[in-house]
């Protein structure tokens, strides 16, 4: 289960209200962020344990080929969800409401072009999002059901709409939840934020048409303030380099680092690199080999929610094999890529 399904780590949230380097309005921001966030881990666990009960007890929901719905709200700041509906996104004047539906749609387009995926359940479910979530509210969270985006502070973060691998990073959150259900704690929850990360980070490249050589592998450049990059932060995460200095939210790079209980935001950064290693060996578009193999394992394994990280590098290089027979190359690049991390 995903309990907090949220872009920013906890602990970054709070680190920042207590930076002495920023304002305190500011700061406040962020200790009123760090509040709601733990509000709406409570909800979120109903939600997701609701999902899981379902699935198990009444399967997958029916095919549907019909393209998703795709709505968007406006919470005017306020926290009650989902907001006033807003009649035509597609025109708004409001960047951030066009923005959202923008993207949204494109991440739709994305799951099912590349993976053959009708929306986030595989069965065309609607996508709902809020923007304008909150006053300076320095996050973007995925509930169970639905997307909310905050504005941010200004200074270390602007609107979360504004980064692409951000809105796919949390709607990956839903898709997860209708497939490994991976629990939100140990290796399954490092697992869970990857699998995010991952697909997060491809969609902004099959979006670009980026090659692995040309991508970044930053996850949230998009949406750092000008106090952040001052402070010499260009990213929340990079998937090449997880536990660089430029990172917001620094992650271990292998997996001899690991420890229980560790906040799943800083353990994805084993399996975060291993792709990257494994797309940059693979070479081409991330999404078209190596991404393959990925989303076979995310979407056909079936459910596993304490799924271990041994085994989900294991199930991908069966994968590997299965997917691309007759290609031995593709097999070695994704089996030293997880020898690489440890695993």
């Amino acid at each position: 289960m995903c309990r907090y399904c949220m872009i920013v780590p906890s602990d970054v949230l709070l680190r920042l209200a207590r930076d002495e380097d920023v304002e305190n309005h500011t700061r406040e921001a962020f200790r009123t962020t760090a509040q709601l966030d733990h509000q709406m881990r409570l909800l979120r666990d109903q939600t997701q344990h609701f999902t899981m009960q379902a699935v198990s007890l009444l399967g997958l929901p029916l095919i549907n080929t019909k393209p998703p719905a795709i709505t968007v709200y406006d919470c005017n700041n306020g926290t009650s969800l989902p907001g006033a509906a807003v009649s035509k996104p597609a025109s708004s004047t409001d960047v951030t409401i066009k923005t959202i539906f923008e993207t949204t749609t494109k991440v739709a387009e994305f799951f099912k072009e590349v993976f053959g995926r009708n929306s986030l359940d595989g069965a065309g479910m609607a996508l709902q999002s809020s923007a304008h979530y909150g006053l300076n509210y320095n996050n973007a969270f995925w509930n169970g059901t639905q997307m909310a985006y905050g504005d941010g502070d200004g200074e270390i973060f602007t609107g979360f709409y504004r980064g692409d691998d951000v809105i796919a990073h949390e709607l990956t959150h839903g898709v997860t939840q209708y497939t490994l259900q991976l629990e939100y704690q140990n290796e399954s929850g490092g697992l869970n934020e990857s699998m995010s990360d991952v697909f997060g980070s491809m969609f902004k490249q099959w979006r670009r048409n980026q090659t692995v050589v040309d991508a970044d592998w930053l996850i949230g450049a998009d949406i750092m303030g000008s106090l952040a990059k001052e402070k010499g932060y260009t990213c929340l995460r990079d998937m090449a380099a997880p536990d660089a200095a430029h990172c917001l939210a620094p992650q271990i790079t292998s997996f001899r680092q690991y420890v229980n209980r560790m906040d799943p935001h800083n353990s994805s950064g084993v399996p975060n690199l291993a792709f990257y290693l494994a797309a940059k060996a693979v070479g081409g578009k991330s999404w078209e080999k190596t991404g393959q193999i990925w989303y076979d394992v995310f979407a056909n394994h079936g459910s596993d929610p304490t799924m271990t990280m041994s085994a989900f590098a294991n199930a991908i290089r069966d994968s590997a094999g299965a997917l691309y027979p007759g290609d031995v190359s593709v097999h070695d690049a994704v089996d030293e890529a997880w020898r690489e991390v440890g695993l």
